[in-house]
Order: structure tokens, then sequence, then C-alpha cells
């Protein structure tokens, strides 16, 4: 009787953690790099759409240019201007703040 107590207790929390971290789930957005400046840890992109073709494998431009903080981000391979990046970030007021940057363009590099 105690175990099955325990181990309902058990799943209980367990449960309310895995609740509790889907309300902090990021938001992801793919683009070009405008520019990356490490020494202010911003990063500019253009925001790409979804709309995947033959020729723009990576989505459609969309004219929309957004800044983020990198401060505190996983970067893997640094980008440059012209990479294709993928960043999942989330919004704090008005400043988007990376938790993960990667670029798309040289993923198969690192591989090697």
């Amino acid at each position: 009787m105690k175990t099955a107590r325990l181990l309902l207790a058990m799943l209980t929390v367990l449960s309310i953690f895995a609740i509790h971290s889907v309300t902090y789930a990021a938001e992801v957005s793919q683009g070009i790099c405008k520019s990356f400046n490490q020494q202010e840890k911003q990063l500019v992109i253009e925001e790409y759409d979804t709309h995947f073709t033959e020729g723009q494998k990576y989505g459609g431009a969309t004219g929309i240019i957004n800044i983020y903080d990198v401060s505190k981000a996983k970067v893997g391979m640094h980008p440059e201007p012209g990479d294709i990046v993928r960043i999942a970030y989330k919004v704090e007021g008005d400043k988007r703040s990376a938790i993960k940057v990667m670029n798309v363009s040289k993923q198969d590099l690192m591989k090697k």
C-alpha cells in the first residue's frame, strides 16, 4: 500500500513538471544572417517564410528584419552574413532573446 502511494506521488510530481515545462516553449525563426556582432551579442536576420521550393529550399525572404540578443544563447558555428540560421528564442517585452542559434548553411561541416 505504501509503495502504491509513493508511486502515485512520484507520478503526480513528474506530471506537474512535464506540464510546467510545456508552458515555456520557445518560438523559432529561420532566415538569412544580415550581421552578427560578437561584441554587442546581437544577430540580425531577414526572416524567411515556410514556402519551400526547389529554388528556395529554406523558404523565401519576407523582408522582415529582426534583431536577436545572443548573450545567453548556445551558438554552434558562428554565422556570417549570407548564412541561413535557425533561432529558438523567447520574447521578453520587446526584446527577442535567443536560446539556441543553428547555422543551417554550415551544419554539414560540423559532422566532418
